[in-house]
């Protein structure tokens, strides 16, 4: 790998915290290069302006979120539709508990879809996940549907840290298996 790719990882690891902390509008180019280390000139040599880094990292979540399901999916026990979602979905899971920055950085992403290149971006987040989940699963477009809206509602949740909430709503939302302790998904 490269010294500017290198560097451009670096700077997309150290871009999550940032953009999952303070969102698209809220994060400058300048706190990103000071935390990753390098000068704002260098970080515009490796990404020529605020968005065009902003996409990369959308990809980058993305990218990292097929990886997840993969490595999930390589123990996968059954080829059967429903339990390759179950997988997945686990997959999911243990993401939003362990990398709550990337499931910060996309729902910031869906925030700021009204600049159309994000927009482009995330449309393209979306079509790859379902494609992926699609190819793996071969569920149907119902099951894949409710596998999405699970997942989405799962980040929800976990942006909100709703599994510290001892209450009925929360409780309703995390659903069964998923007391005021446990991660909700």
């Amino acid at each position: 790998m490269s010294t500017a790719d290198e560097r451009r990882e670096t700077v997309l690891r150290t871009a999550m915290h940032a953009f999952a902390a303070r969102g698209y509008y809220g994060t400058s180019t300048t706190e990103v290069a000071e935390a990753a280390g390098i000068s704002q000139a260098y970080l515009y040599r490796l990404f020529p302006h605020k968005e065009a880094l902003f996409v990369a990292l959308i990809n980058h979540c993305g990218w990292l979120m097929r990886e997840r399901m993969s490595r999930c999916l390589a123990s996968a026990e059954s080829t059967d539709p429903a339990e390759v979602l179950t997988t997945m979905a686990s997959a999911f899971r243990g993401q939003a508990a362990e990398e709550r920055d990337l499931v910060m950085v996309l729902l910031q992403a869906n925030g700021a879809a009204s600049e159309p290149a994000i927009r482009a971006a995330v449309r393209d987040c979306y079509a790859k996940q379902v494609e992926y989940v699609r190819a793996a699963s071969l569920a149907s477009d119902e099951r894949i549907r409710g596998f999405f809206a699970d997942g989405m509602l799962g980040n929800v949740l976990a942006a909100l840290d709703v599994a510290a909430v001892d209450s009925p709503w929360a409780r309703t939302l995390c659903g069964p298996g998923h007391g005021h302790h446990s991660p909700p998904g």
